[in-house]
Parts: C-alpha cells; structure tokens; sequence
C-alpha cells in the first residue's frame, strides 16, 4: 500500500476545500433544491459577446495569444480604466490577461510573497486569499470587519493590524459575501496608513461594476499614491455574465506586472484565445449589457433585504457585488446548522458565513443571481424554516 501523504506537499495537504462547493455539491444532488449558494449570473453572455467567439473560431483564430494576452485586448482594458476611473495605465507593460481573476490573484501572491511576509486580509472575504497567501509562504493576518461597520475595513482595525512584517493587504471590494463597498472617503482613510508603512495592496474589483444606490465603484488606485503601490485584479465573469470564458486581468506597475507574467508564462502560457476576442467585444460594446443586468440585480437586492428583515434575519444594506449576509443568531443554529437544516428540510442552498472565515460565524450568504421567480420562492421557504425554529425553540 502507498501512502500517498509521503508524495503530497505538506501546505496543500492542510489547505481545506472550498465550503462554497460543499453546499453546491449538496444542492445538485437532491431534486427541487433553489440553489441561492454559487455567485454565478443566472444571465447568458450577451449575444453580441458570444459572437464574437464564435467568429473568431468561424475564422480560424486558434493560435496562441502572447504572453500578456492579445495587445487589442489589453489596450481595451485600459480604455476601460480610463474611461471607469481616469486611471491610465500601458497596455504593453502594465497589463496581464490571465485565466480568470483567481489566477491573476495566486500570480500576485507568488510573485509578492516571501516567506515569513505578513498578508493582511479582511473578513469575511472570498476564500481563496487565505490558504494562496499559505500556499505562498506567507502568513495570513486576519482583520475581522464588523456588521456595525457595514464590514468596511476601518483604519483602527488596519493599524492595529501592521507589523514590521506585513508586506501586503488585499482589499477584497465590493465584497463577497457581504456585499460591501468601501467609498471614496473610507479609502482615504486608509490611504495614508498604507503609505507610510510601505504596503502593496492586492485591490480584488470583479465586482466593481456591481454597485447600487446610486454609489459609484473607486478603486483605492485612484486615490494620490496610491497607484504605483497597487495591483488591481478583476475580470469578466461577474459584470458580464462571462464564468465560463475564464478571463481575467490583473494591472499595475510594471515591475510587478514583469514578475507576474513570468509565472504566468511558465504555469499557463496564455490565456484562451477565443476568450479574449469575446473580451474585446465585451469592453467595446457592452456597457449597456451591464447596466441592464445590474438594473435586474438592483431590484433583487431590494426584495431579497427586505424580506429577510421583515422575517427576523437581520441584514444590513449591501451596497455591492449580488449578495446578502444576514445575520442568523437569533435562530440559535450556527451558520453550518442553519445551511445544512435549511437545504434538506426546505430545498434552498446558502452558504454557511464561516465558508468566508470564521468571522462570517453567525452568519450565511444568500446570493441574488437568481432569477426573480426563484427568489421569490426561496424567500417563501426560509420564512417557514424560521418560523418553524421559533416553535421548535418554545417547545
């Protein structure tokens, strides 16, 4: 018998799964389950997106793209930066297309990270920032955000988080799974901190086109100084309902950009080249794709914060991204008891709030990229499983 733990790396070995999966996992496997669980758009890519794959292979446009990614496309994205956040950046030097935002963020973390560096991540946030700053050598230094704080990154909390070893901070906004933003104000807070400790900042905006209540996206880039010490990554998956097509970009200074396309290089070579002819599509001409779809997401998020409030699930207004956290303490269930009980007792799929840390305790993430109908049912469906804990609780 071989035991297969003497060949495996000891980091990947202690890095647990996905808890997002877990209950996706769970969800497909029982029939009449409305699965609230994956930040996926429930939306199609935009015809005129889809297009412009389909006539790039009609083509024969097959071949391998640089490196960097296609220059048509990287000039794009910084048309779109430009255009978003007068932010201007070189499409030859300051830009890599990767295979998602995901890689753009393990690449960042490798090409930064030394051994024993301090990655400052607040949370609850996506999961892969934790076990890729490990993955990485790193350490992570969680920084609980706070529900009395819309779960914004405040600079008390990020003070008193710095070491001499810290070396970089994500800043994980619009968030998931909270659905918080951080504002123009909240940034500058931070700013001066941030400078004057020497940091790099990992700036995650995938969902910077995702905001509402007539808030504007900033990206901490924007802000005096702040640039030539932050990478930006981001993506199409979430604006324009593109998850399949795995494309992403990361920008900032070249000297990082360098080191990042050398890993880049090495682990994946290019990005997928009918992606990218898809992407430039996208950034061209599909303004109004987003905000037609993030016109539907808005109307879903009032429903949805409204509803669990009126049922007892208190739930702070978010902001960003297509997510509600509410606050499930007053069912007496941990997040875990919750999601596992309300899936098999009652067929709807959320994720547990400690998939995001264990600062999400209390907590569960209900995703909105669902169509009305199906929100308005699973809505219908916790309502009973609440009411039914109430009476299981007086009994």
């Amino acid at each position: 018998m071989i035991d297969y733990q003497n060949f495996t790396n000891d980091k990947i070995e202690q890095v647990k799964p996905s808890g997002i999966r877990k209950f996706f996992d769970i969800a497909i496997e029982m029939d009449n389950v409305i699965s609230l669980s994956i930040g996926e758009p429930d939306f199609q890519t935009p015809w005129h997106i889809r297009e412009a794959g389909i006539n790039s292979l009609k083509k024969g446009k097959t071949w391998y793209s640089p490196n960097k990614g296609f220059i048509e496309l990287r000039k794009e994205i910084c048309n779109y930066y430009k255009r978003r956040f007068n932010l201007s950046y070189n499409p030859d030097s300051d830009v890599l297309v990767t295979v998602g935002g995901s890689e753009a963020i393990d690449l960042v973390f490798r090409a930064i990270v030394n051994g024993g560096d301090e990655v400052l991540i607040p949370e609850p946030a996506f999961v892969c920032y934790t076990p890729l700053t490990y993955m990485a050598g790193g350490k992570p230094v969680i920084i609980e955000t706070k529900a009395e704080n819309n779960f914004r990154l405040t600079r008390e909390a990020l003070e008193n988080a710095i070491t001499d070893k810290t070396k970089l901070l994500v800043l994980p906004y619009p968030n998931n799974p909270t659905g918080a933003i951080m504002e123009r104000e909240d940034l500058e807070d931070i700013a001066d901190l941030i400078i004057k400790n020497d940091l790099m900042v990992l700036s995650d905006e995938i969902y910077g086109e995702l905001t509402y209540g007539g808030k504007k996206h900033v990206s901490i880039a924007e802000l005096d100084g702040m640039k030539e010490r932050t990478i930006v990554v981001s993506g199409f998956s979430k604006a324009f309902a593109m998850t399949g097509w795995r494309l992403g970009y990361a920008l900032g200074p070249s000297e990082i950009i360098k080191q990042i396309t050398k890993l880049h290089q090495y682990g994946i070579m290019s990005s997928p080249t009918t992606a990218q002819y898809a992407a430039i599509e996208a950034l061209k001409n599909g303004d109004n794709d987003v905000a037609e779809m993030k016109s539907d997401y808005d109307i879903r998020r009032r429903l949805i914060v409204g509803k669990l409030n009126e049922i007892g699930l208190t739930c702070f207004e978010p902001l960003g991204a297509f997510y509600t956290f509410p606050c499930i303490k007053s069912t007496g269930l941990s997040s875990d008891e919750f999601a596992t009980r309300l899936v098999k007792e009652k067929r709807v799929a959320v994720v547990p709030g400690t998939a995001f840390g264990e600062s999400g305790e209390g907590y569960v993430r209900i995703s909105y990229a669902q169509s009305l109908k199906n929100i308005k049912k699973a809505l219908k469906r916790i309502e009973e499983f609440v009411k039914e804990l109430k009476n299981e609780n007086k009994g």
